[in-house]
């Protein structure tokens, strides 16, 4: 992204202008302070701080110390949040001048702490390194964007604009209708974009009712990569809150309509720039190989791609969103999509992610898979066509809790995120699995409590 120099003129400035420095959470939320500008020089002196156990709340904010033993076990203590300067850019809904910037949270004797995402990832971008390979990324998401009244009424209802006769009309996917009442929220969105130099491509209206997508650009930088989609979520965000709506990433707001994903493009370039996935000229099994190294860990690493309860709504048989651990050329319809297998955009689509997914986790994870892939030479077994398809695949899980275990156990997961992070993430999702499970739930009354 094109960003802003700490060095930058003020005198333009508003005077409450201010540089937010954010830590990306477990969760994928963003949580930091916010300094004057004219404080800033404190930000590049590594002198901001914050507890490291901001980065392991969980959904509801609790630290949980109880479970991740980083918290008032240790005393709370604080953590150094490191600023990146690739990601440093203006903050739009700001005062004008005002600026943003992500942190890697350190230790107080200066090592990147084991339970921060951005850590984590820029630790498996390392083994890559270590190859002299980089991979090219570039995420798709899906959102959906509603009346802000949810809280009053219960219940998401999508944007009155497109409401006609107190209904919904059809399904919106591609209708440029859509995107024309809408207009002015997307305009917000990729003028946001564009001052913060984020690489937003094209912007479609998806299946469900106010669900929209926005594609960004390749980039051969997992971490930037990671960036630009958590940006991207605050983006629009703060674009809704100006527009009088509310945006959401959440899986599956609407029971009856589609969820939202985040898809993931990768391929793989070498010391010499060539796409070593390339199937003619580059290495012709590597392509299957690493399809093969994302499918073995998918099981293990379905926790990072479905990180909440209401993230399994949206597993639905023939659906978008794949239950099948399998893979294809061209097939949307598959957990891994290989879009082009020859020439130098020959990539690999993995598109089992929620939009509700944290963006770090989720490309850590994903370059885990491909590095298995990578380090010895896997078979996916039978491609999934329009007229065949492997019998009895291999499934993912319906179940929040199924996958939180398989995620606790998992020698993979261990070795790409750690044994203290598989512990402290696995056991705080397991938390959030049991009090989802004691919950009574309207259906509960509905269908039970009247038959039984």
């Amino acid at each position: 992204m094109t960003a802003p120099t700490e060095a930058a003129d003020q005198t333009a400035a508003d005077p409450s202008a201010r540089i937010e420095v954010l830590l990306v959470g477990m969760n994928g939320d963003l949580r930091g302070k916010m300094i004057p500008l004219k404080a800033e020089d404190k930000v590049w002196k590594n002198t901001v701080r914050l507890p490291a156990s901001t980065q392991s709340l969980d959904i509801w904010g609790d630290d949980n110390d109880d479970i991740t033993k980083i918290s008032l076990t240790l005393g709370d203590p604080d953590g150094i949040c490191t600023p990146d300067r690739n990601s440093l850019t203006t903050l739009p809904w700001g005062p004008a001048g005002s600026k943003q910037v992500l942190a890697t949270m350190h230790t107080l004797s200066g090592e990147p702490h084991f339970v921060c995402p951005r850590a984590i990832l820029a630790n498996v971008m390392k083994r890559f390194e270590e190859k002299g390979l980089t991979p090219v990324v570039a995420t798709e998401l899906e959102f959906y964007v509603m009346e802000p009244d949810f809280r009053e009424t219960g219940v998401p209802m999508p944007p009155k604009a497109l409401v006609m006769n107190g209904e919904v009309e059809g399904y919106q996917l591609y209708d440029m209708r859509a995107t024309a009442a809408m207009e002015d929220f997307l305009d917000t969105v990729r003028g946001y974009c564009d001052e913060m130099g984020l690489p937003a491509d094209a912007t479609t209206a998806e299946f469900g009712p106010g669900q929209f997508e926005v594609n960004l650009l390749h980039k051969p930088d997992a971490m930037a990569a990671a960036d630009d989609c958590i940006y991207l979520k605050r983006v629009v965000d703060f674009a809704a809150r100006r527009h009088g709506f509310k945006a959401t990433c959440m899986a599956k707001p609407y029971g009856d309509h589609a969820g939202s994903g985040m898809h993931v493009h990768a391929s793989i370039i070498d010391g010499q720039g060539r796409n070593i996935l390339d199937a003619k000229g580059g290495d012709p099994v590597k392509l299957k190989s690493i399809t093969a190294g994302m499918l073995k860990s998918m099981q293990d690493a379905q926790l990072i791609f479905a990180p909440f309860a209401n993230s399994y709504r949206r597993f639905q048989p023939g659906s978008f969103a794949p239950d099948k651990i399998d893979w294809g050329f061209g097939n949307r319809g598959t957990a891994i999509r290989i879009p082009d297998k020859d020439g130098p955009a020959a990539r690999i689509e993995h598109r089992v992610a929620g939009a509700d997914a944290n963006p770090h986790l989720l490309l850590a994870a994903i370059l885990g898979g491909i590095l298995l892939g990578l380090e010895e030479d896997l078979d996916p077994g039978q491609v999934t066509t329009p007229d065949s398809a492997p019998e009895n695949p291999d499934m993912l899980t319906y179940d929040f809790l199924t996958a939180v275990e398989r995620f606790r156990s998992s020698a993979f997961i261990s070795d790409v995120f750690g044994a203290e992070y598989q512990r402290i993430y696995g056991d705080t999702k397991r938390k959030e699995a049991m009090a989802y499970l004691r919950t009574v739930s309207s259906f509960d009354y509905q269908t039970y409590l009247p038959r039984i």
